[in-house]
């Protein structure tokens, strides 16, 4: 929402879907438009290109993965600038094990020059998030990818079509940012921990949809209000209000 997306497609397992949907709606109360997309089974990340194939129309897009939380310097408002017009954009994070994540490996000038998905001997330290830009062609290079050793379809091999071409761009995440998995309970605790030390000391949400709908100018004040109605009585309608009226 922040980069100025109105249109988004979530994809999930048949099981969790439904509970997406009750949660969101169609988006328009934020005003975007929400769909739905299926993912029968695990097959791997580059497969959501190809579920979104009818989505995109053919238009460039943003994946990232519904278990990572980004949060910091260059992660908000602005964020789209640093896209390129066609290619494929990546954000990455220095971290300590590189062998538990997809690494970019930059030669002296910076410039990427590798990709490997966890590898035993990593050749840099710098980790592929879970947020990633792609041009209209995705679709069609996910289709020609084949199944790992793992039976995945792996994003690195989306992005290795992309570093064929010369068409790989990267932003590396300062040290002012957070990057988190929330894949398993040690990791969500982490996040949940972050998230609310962060909002007890600013009084501020962080990702709250209905106040960047607002700020973005999707909904007007007074839908924010309705908004805060909607939800009762309760700290997060609260906040909501005193947007509104502190106007900031």
């Amino acid at each position: 929402m922040m980069a100025g997306i109105r249109q988004v497609l979530i994809i999930s397992s048949p099981r969790d879907l439904e509970s997406f949907s009750v949660l969101l709606g169609d988006g328009s109360q934020f005003g975007m438009e929400i769909h739905f997309a299926i993912q029968e089974q695990p097959k791997g990340l580059a497969q959501a290109l190809t579920i979104a194939e009818d989505f995109l129309c053919g238009e460039a897009s943003m994946l990232i993965l519904g278990d990572n939380l980004f949060h910091g310097d260059g992660l908000g408002f602005g964020i789209d600038e640093k896209l390129p017009s066609i290619g494929c954009h990546i954000f990455v994070y220095e971290v300590s094990t590189p062998s538990q994540y997809g690494v970019l490996t930059i030669d002296e000038k910076s410039r990427p020059i590798h990709i490997e998905e966890k590898p035993v001997n990593p050749r840099s330290n710098l980790a592929i998030t879970g947020l990633y830009f792609f041009d209209s062609r995705a679709s069609a290079f996910s289709k020609e990818i084949r199944p790992s050793s793992r039976g995945e379809l792996e994003i690195t091999d989306l992005i290795q079509k992309y570093l064929d071409r010369d068409e790989l761009t990267f932003t590396v995440l300062s040290h002012g940012s957070a990057w988190l998995d929330t894949g398993n309970s040690n990791s969500l605790h982490d996040a949940s921990t972050y998230v609310r030390v962060l909002e007890e000391r600013t009084n501020l949400k962080i990702a709250c949809p209905e106040e960047i709908a607002w700020r973005q100018g999707w909904i007007s004040a007074q839908e924010l209000l309705n908004l805060a109605s909607n939800l009762g009585n309760n700290s997060y309608s609260e906040y909501l209000r005193s947007l509104y009226s502190k106007k900031f």
